[in-house]
């Protein structure tokens, strides 16, 4: 009895799934648990529906998967995948509730082998972009005329040759330096970055190409590393690269001072025409040995003008003396004529001061001035009389009332010496008080001994 109980407990307690509920919770366990990943294998199976979506499987030689492609993320891919071809498929792990199956959701498809470079040049590319190694403010100006150009490429190479051919032809008279160095293969990077470095440091040469022939993105790999883009950036000499043909591009290409499509083009670019140089010197040469026949022509015509404009010397002295007696006569005529004038002037002036001679003027002022001066000294002298008899009122009144007089007439006036107020009444004082008795000429010191009412 216990067991089929715990039985049927168990049977009430045991949870069941939809086959609906177990896709979708195996699906989010899925899509939880995987981030976006990179997975590489054959195309097979490719089916392009009127949606626009493609499905297909992917697989190798052990193993297969299904994936599905939205329209929305295939419709900007810049190739067309095709069965059988070997891709890399950035996508998120799912499953596709419907049918139970297992599948990936794909974001971005590319090209295996050539596709994985071209993601690792788009990397590199926008790393170095970002700390401004392809600038255009960094860039160096080419020399017009270079003095010595130095080649960094294969010893044995076509390109050295094309570029050699280019140069002879060109400009001739150019000194050209070799810098061999391996183009291709293992560590090949890292040679040609130290050889830039060592053609910078010997500094014999003011312009540099770096160049190599045509070939794959593998074989053009050793110009797509980080090593040789730094080594370009810190050079110190102008550096034109010339790799490839006109469809190849490399990251040394976007850091050099400048690009050529081809290893000849590169060759043109740094180097002027030797004929198109013997050319503008030939017009030079004309229009020098014009200016100078102009020049001359115009000296002989001014020398003839002057020779013809000279005149001897004792003619032209003998033109300079009657010039001179003309000019005599003139300024003596002119010395009488402006005498005569000043004198008439003077004349006038004479007159025109005796009628306004301020004489008889000065002297009726003169008279005008002296009977006011009597009249104020009378006057002065009249008030300063009346003036003295009042003081002298005044002098007497005042002496008359004045206490000093009083003292001269034999009286005191007496004050105690604590607070100096004037004793007018025995009350006013106490025996053995200290008073000062100030007299007509000079003052007493003296003490109470008695009152006398």
């Amino acid at each position: 009895m216990p067991e089929i109980i715990e039985s049927l407990d168990v049977f009430l307690r045991r949870q069941v799934y939809s086959v609906s509920r177990l896709n979708a919770e195996a699906r989010g366990l899925l899509e939880e648990n995987f981030s976006l990943i990179w997975v590489q294998g054959e195309l097979s199976n490719l089916a392009r529906p009127s949606s626009g979506h493609w499905y297909f499987t992917l697989k190798d030689d052990q193993a297969q998967v299904r994936c599905a492609m939205f329209r929305m993320r295939n419709m900007h891919l810049g190739f067309t995948p095709k069965d059988g071809m070997q891709i890399l498929l950035r996508a998120r792990v799912s499953l596709y509730e419907g049918r139970g199956e297992f599948q990936l959701i794909g974001e971005h498809m590319e090209e295996a082998g050539d596709g994985a470079l071209r993601r690792a040049f788009d990397l590199l590319k926008q790393r170095l972009a970002g700390e401004g190694l392809f600038d255009a403010a960094h860039k160096k100006s080419l020399p017009s005329l270079p003095h010595r150009i130095g080649v960094i490429t294969s010893g044995t190479g076509a390109a050295l040759r094309d570029i050699l051919c280019c140069l002879q032809r060109r400009f001739p008279a150019i000194p050209i330096v070799i810098y061999p160095v391996p183009v291709q293969g293992l560590g090949a990077a890292d040679k040609i970055a130290r050889m830039i470095c060592l053609a910078d440091a010997r500094a014999e040469c003011d312009m540099l190409i770096l160049s190599r022939g045509g070939g794959s993105l593998e074989d053009l790999w050793a110009f797509n590393e980080e090593s040789v883009a730094r080594a370009i950036y810190a050079c110190s000499i102008p550096l034109v690269t010339g790799i490839g043909h006109e469809i190849d591009f490399t990251i040394a290409d976007l850091v050099a001072d400048q690009r050529a499509a081809t290893p000849t083009a590169a060759a043109e670019l740094i180097t002027p025409d030797r004929l198109e140089w013997l050319q503008v010197l030939a017009r030079l040469q004309n229009r020098l040995v014009l200016s100078l026949q102009t020049a001359l022509d115009r000296k002989r015509q001014m020398f003839s003008w002057i020779e013809r404009r000279l005149q001897h010397p004792g003619q032209r002295l003998r033109n300079q003396a009657q010039r001179l007696d003309e000019l005599e006569q003139r300024l003596r005529l002119a010395q009488r004529a402006a005498y005569r004038h000043s004198r008439s002037q003077l004349a006038e002036l004479h007159a025109s001061l005796q009628r306004h001679t301020p004489i008889h003027r000065l002297r009726q002022l003169s008279i005008t001035r002296e009977n006011l001066a009597h009249r104020l000294q009378g006057g002065f002298d009249s008030n300063l009389g009346r003036l003295h008899g009042r003081l002298e009122l005044l002098a007497r009144t005042l002496n008359g009332i004045s206490p000093l007089a009083t003292l001269g007439r034999g009286y005191a006036i007496i004050q105690r010496l604590t607070d100096q107020r004037v004793v007018r009444s025995t009350r006013d004082i106490a025996v053995g008080d200290e008073i000062k008795a100030r007299l007509a000429h000079g003052a007493i010191l003296c003490i109470v001994k008695s009152k006398i009412s």
